[in-house]
């Protein structure tokens, strides 16, 4: 029989799948993909509680239907994808290095000029499925620097493991990291 755990994000109960990262470690697997009750519903708590902002950007891919929703819901003309790698109408393009907690290799986030302009000088929210590691994060963080936004606020549904520590991000419920029979590691 399959482990899960029952969780409730944004008034939602959801089950969700444990998914083995090694022997002694394994982790919820939330998906948003494919949810759109969820989606909006996260979408609507988050921006209840989301600092003041100017634009918004998240990194491909499980980020993007959240960032659309809450742009949705806020009426923004625009947001920005880091992007896990160029595109031919991509000019000027900047990068930066990314490792995640559930991507077995580095992979690259990527911006151009259009996206940086877009964020010079302006208050900038990150937006993101799961903060776990935070590596995703940094990498993002790095880039909005580098185009010379100002990060207002770091925002995610759920926290995961020793992320519910951090002070330095917003997010909707907690989720624990999983020993191989299911329970939650002791904090």
């Amino acid at each position: 029989m399959e482990k899960s755990y029952k969780m409730t994000v944004a008034g939602l109960e959801r089950e969700l799948p444990l998914c083995k990262l090694s022997d002694e470690l394994y982790i919820g697997a939330f998906v948003i993909f494919g949810d759109v009750e969820l989606t909006i519903a996260a979408a609507r708590e988050l921006e209840k509680i989301a600092p003041e902002h100017d634009i918004m950007i998240t990194a491909e891919s499980k980020g993007i239907p959240l960032l659309y929703e809450m742009a949705r819901q806020e009426k923004s003309k625009k947001y920005i994808i880091a992007r896990k790698a160029p595109k031919l109408y991509m000019k000027n393009v900047i990068s930066t290095e990314v490792t995640s907690i559930t991507t077995a290799k580095k992979q690259m986030l990527y911006l151009d000029s259009e996206d940086m302009e877009a964020m010079r000088d302006k208050r900038v929210l990150i937006i993101d499925d799961v903060i776990s590691t935070g590596e995703s994060l940094r990498a993002v963080e790095k880039l909005v620097k580098r185009a010379g936004g100002k990060i207002v606020g770091k925002m995610a549904i759920l926290a995961e493991g020793d992320a519910k520590y951090r002070d330095d991000i917003q997010y909707l419920e907690y989720l624990p990291l999983f020993n191989a029979d299911g329970t939650p590691k002791a904090e």
